[in-house]
């Protein structure tokens, strides 16, 4: 569905970083590495990664303080915390705010390969609305369903974040400050053709234009709150089955959304 993976490895040991870099890089993927906290905070504020692979006990900003800004920035990113030492209390807390596990060194390649395969391989879904409540209800409903959730509160920052990462689905809000849905969607495709876009709106005789507009440039549906979050994931879930069909259909390449879709009202 997309390239391969971009990884962040961040360890205070050198050659740890440099061994595991050179191994996945080896493999295809895509990787930059950072031997401290405050570098690899840097580095997650300039460039989106898949996964971070995270070492728990690090000098100056550890591990867990890391990972927290880290999320802060790119909550799509999926983090691994590292560790070989005995850092229990460290990595408790770590878990008790994100769903995430620890390795314990010496890594195992093949199970770290697997994980970034995985990880690779789930949907992430791009939610744009300037309702913050309505954005954390989504996310949190979709990463119960294993989806890979990012948001943002305008069309400035859904453009900055989709040049950054090649999301599978954006759902967007039609009526937001500054730029429309329809504008937004229309945008967001020249940058990835092949996003599918399901669009929101509270307002359903007053953007009934944006509506229609929306759905002959081919958005998938446009739903209307207040919706039931189960009526989105089927949502969600219907167009990730499609995508997944086009790609099978079309020998792995999947076709630019104007040639295939076929939209629902």
């Amino acid at each position: 569905m997309r390239g391969k993976a971009k990884v962040l490895v961040v360890d205070d040991h050198v050659e740890m970083t440099e061994t595991l870099s050179d191994i996945l890089e080896d493999l295809g993927y895509h990787v930059e590495t950072a031997n401290n906290g405050f570098e690899a905070i840097k580095k997650a504020e300039s460039e989106a990664f898949d996964v971070v692979l995270l070492d728990v006990k690090m000098p100056g900003i550890d591990g867990v303080k890391t990972c927290r800004e880290i999320k802060r920035i790119q909550p799509e990113s999926v983090v691994m915390m590292m560790t070989a030492a005995s850092v229990e209390n460290l990595v408790a807390d770590t878990l008790k705010e994100e769903d995430y596990g620890v390795w314990y060194k010496p890594l195992d390649i093949d199970k770290a390969v697997e994980f970034i395969e995985h990880v690779k391989n789930s949907a992430l879904i791009l939610i744009v609305d300037d309702d913050s409540s309505a954005c954390e209800t989504l996310m949190d409903a979709l990463r119960e369903r294993g989806y890979r959730t990012a948001s943002a509160s305008c069309g400035i920052e859904a453009l900055k974040k989709v040049r950054q990462q090649s999301f599978d689905v954006v759902l967007v809000d039609l009526k937001m400050p500054v730029m429309d849905g329809v504008e937004l969607y229309l945008t967001l495709r020249k940058i990835r053709p092949n996003i599918k876009a399901i669009m929101m709106t509270g307002y359903r005789q007053e953007v009934q234009d944006l509506v229609e507009e929306a759905i002959r440039k081919n958005a998938y549906a446009c739903i209307y709150k207040p919706f039931a979050v189960e009526e989105m994931l089927k949502l969600v879930d219907e167009v990730l089955a499609r995508k997944n069909k086009e790609k099978l259909m079309d020998g792995g390449e999947l076709k630019n959304e104007g040639e295939t879709e076929n939209s629902n009202s």
